[in-house]
């Protein structure tokens, strides 16, 4: 196994190949290797000569540079985007934080209890060096601040120690430039419910005189950056699994919506096929006797197994819902949800005959998929659909299925034109975050106008029973 450590730099000279000479001869647990993945921020001071000798001298450094200045946030970016290791850890180049603390930094993801590890200032360390009054009271109402928004109780959230496993961290879009990338990365684990650990560091500061480089002007856009992005749900990278599946957890009226038609039809054992991040698995799991989520994603397997960690009735399992070979030992189910699922799969009818054959007799299907095949476009295939349903296609794999049709409804039948002009006519790629919230805002109209209004909907849910 290898740890990836990125080094952003900017204008270092006195410090930088001391500090990458600790790094390169810091220990690590066993067995596992280091690259060195070292970003150059465009330094003017003769930083740049001295990391290229260095990475001559040494095999581990992968050095890139930036042709213009652009803050710690992008060079963090750019070195994400460079890590080839299984783990990525974040390393300053200026010595305040001690590379010999890796391997305690390290334990929690090792022994697989952790996907973040945060190494704290202020827990009790080996060693610390006081700083000034204030600048600690504005680290600690900066993290007072974050924990409130991001409901953790971290002691250090603008700690430069963060470890991360490889694929989390490069999931996770980093939209800040400058110092708020710490901010960031914290609210977005936070949200995306990762499993987040907490060791002593020893900390060697510098004062300003010896060239720290964060202030007082950079706490102000920090809080901003907490507030920004609590409020924002930018939590996967695009071509990361189904990630605008992922701005369902921000309707929580629409998702009540899909909910209510399904919730009264489930029985005691549920099986729910791409159950993405439980947005839905949450909402239905209730008091059944058992509940099995799966997915194929690693991802969402990770965010699934994170959620429902404590929760004894729900059980979580890696399956393609496409692989007959997959749904070995799952049998005599009393409903197998499979929404918004079919969408997505080569082959659709592949998919209802294996979730059919998991059902007992007199068992039952509910499948929610974007109805009208007249409505494909452009937001169709940036969410990676590859087709729409009519009811009779519906209608037509549930019966090649061996299974009964007992109703399919027809939800959301105001948005259908929208969706065709901005779809079909306008070309539009994608729903903005403002649009879903204004949507979900007035889902109790669009519930009641459904009752009123004749004709198809934008999507249809499929109720279907297997004979006895």
């Amino acid at each position: 196994m290898k740890v990836s450590i990125l080094v952003p730099v900017y204008n270092e000279r006195t410090l930088v190949e001391r500090s990458l000479e600790a790094v390169i001869q810091a220990p690590l647990p066993e067995n596992l290797e280091r690259e060195v993945v070292v970003v150059d921020d465009c330094s003017t001071d003769g930083t740049s000569a001295i990391l290229e000798r260095l990475a001559v001298r040494w095999p581990q450094i992968r050095l890139h540079r930036h042709a213009v200045n652009q803050g710690k946030g992008a060079a963090g970016r750019t070195a994400i985007r460079h890590a080839a290791g299984d783990f990525c850890l974040i390393q300053d180049a200026d010595l305040e934080y001690d590379p010999k603390d890796y391997p305690q930094l390290m334990r929690p993801l090792l022994e697989g209890h952790a996907d973040a590890v945060f190494g704290s200032r202020y827990l009790a360390g080996e060693q610390k060096r006081v700083l000034p009054f204030w600048h600690s009271r504005m680290n600690a109402t900066l993290t007072m601040f974050s924990n409130m928004f991001c409901n953790l109780d971290l002691t250090d959230m603008e700690t430069c120690y963060k470890v991360f496993r490889t694929d989390l961290l490069k999931s996770i879009p980093i939209r800040s430039d400058r110092f708020g990338i710490e901010p960031e990365l914290t609210m977005k684990c936070a949200k995306r419910k990762l499993r987040i650990y907490e060791v002593p560091i020893s900390y060697h500061g510098r004062t300003y005189e010896e060239g720290k480089k964060i202030g007082w002007k950079d706490g102000v856009k920090a809080l901003g950056c907490i507030l920004y992005f609590w409020l924002v749900d930018d939590l996967y990278v695009e071509p990361y699994g189904r990630a605008y599946l992922n701005n369902l957890s921000g309707t929580p009226a629409y998702v009540q919506w899909v909910t209510s038609l399904v919730r009264p039809g489930l029985g005691d054992r549920v099986l729910e096929l791409g159950a993405g991040i439980g947005t839905m698995t949450g909402r239905l799991m209730g008091r059944r006797l058992e509940y099995t989520a799966t997915e194929n994603s690693p991802l969402f397997l990770d965010a699934l197994r994170n959620r429902f960690l404590r929760t004894p009735h729900v059980s979580v399992r890696e399956l393609d819902p496409s692989d007959p070979a997959g749904y070995r030992g799952l049998t005599g189910f009393d409903t197998v949800l499979c929404l918004n699922v079919l969408e997505y799969a080569a082959d659709p009818a592949r998919v209802v005959a294996s979730a059919a054959a998991a059902l007992r007799p007199g068992g039952r299907l509910f499948a929610l998929a974007p109805n009208g095949p007249g409505l494909m476009g452009s937001l169709d295939r940036t969410m990676g659909h590859k087709r729409r349903f009519s009811t009779a296609e519906l209608a037509q794999l549930a019966a090649g299925a061996g299974l009964e049709v007992e109703r399919i409804h027809q939800l959301n039948k105001c948005a259908r034109p929208i969706w065709y002009l901005d779809s079909r006519v306008l070309g539009t790629d994608r729903i903005s975050k403002v649009t879903l919230k204004l949507f979900d805002k007035t889902v109790w109209l669009w519930r009641f106008l459904d009752h009123v209004t004749p004709g198809p909907g934008l999507s249809s849910v499929l109720v279907a029973r297997k004979k006895s």
